[in-house]
């Protein structure tokens, strides 16, 4: 399985927003993680089309946008056209949800779904085949530098087992309170993708955190 940090953003300087991403540019981590929240889905405010444009501008990185949004459906061609690669929406946010993810891929975009923390795995088991990532929330979405949730990666077992039985290549990734002490298990539960924004963000060398954490 591959290994893959996506440094979110959510974490970053917003007085340097550049200089930061361009700080992930330089590093090892392939992905850049944009956590963009409307104040309703969740109760906080975050990144609109702008700074995802000049994020864009700065990386060459995979662009990895997390739609923390009610009526996700409404914008996915507009972030794709800011530069999303993988659209990733919100089980508890659509009635269609594999509708939705047909959306995002015929807008050109690779197709996620999120689960928050108290919503099971179960719930995806018919829509695994249209989605090319699941994202599993560890924490309660909508603030950064929260703790783990315990049992999550008990999630992400149960998930890779679903994947792996039915012979399908769908990712999984993870958010929230990950960092080089759990990053190896995060792995070892099946992920192949994990978000860390403090972790990254927080260290005193951050290019050099995010080999720890793939060496993890």
């Amino acid at each position: 399985m591959p290994r893959i940090i996506s440094p979110s953003m959510l974490s970053a300087d917003f007085g340097n927003l550049a200089r930061d991403t361009r700080m992930i540019d330089r590093s090892a981590a392939e992905w850049v993680h944009i956590d963009v929240m409307d104040g309703v889905f969740v109760p906080n405010i975050s990144f609109g089309f702008p700074v995802m444009k000049a994020i864009r501008a700065a990386t060459d990185k995979f662009m990895d946008v997390h739609l923390m949004i009610v009526e996700p459906e409404r914008y996915v061609a507009r972030f794709v056209e800011a530069g999303a690669q993988l659209v990733t929406i919100h089980a508890e946010a659509v009635a269609d949800l594999r509708g939705a993810l047909e959306l995002i891929r015929s807008c050109g975009a690779m197709a996620g779904v999120s689960i928050k923390p108290a919503t099971p795995v179960n719930v995806l088991s018919d829509v695994l085949d249209a989605a090319d990532l699941v994202l599993v929330m560890s924490v309660e979405p909508g603030f950064g530098g929260q703790g783990f949730i315990e049992g999550s990666f008990d999630k992400v077992r149960e998930l890779r087992h679903m994947i792996d039985e039915r012979g399908l290549s769908t990712l999984i990734e993870i958010d929230g309170g990950i960092n080089v002490r759990n990053a190896g298990e995060a792995f070892r539960a099946g992920c192949d993708v994990l978000v860390a924004g403090n972790a990254v963000f927080g260290a005193a060398d951050p290019e050099a955190e995010i080999v720890r954490m793939l060496e993890a």
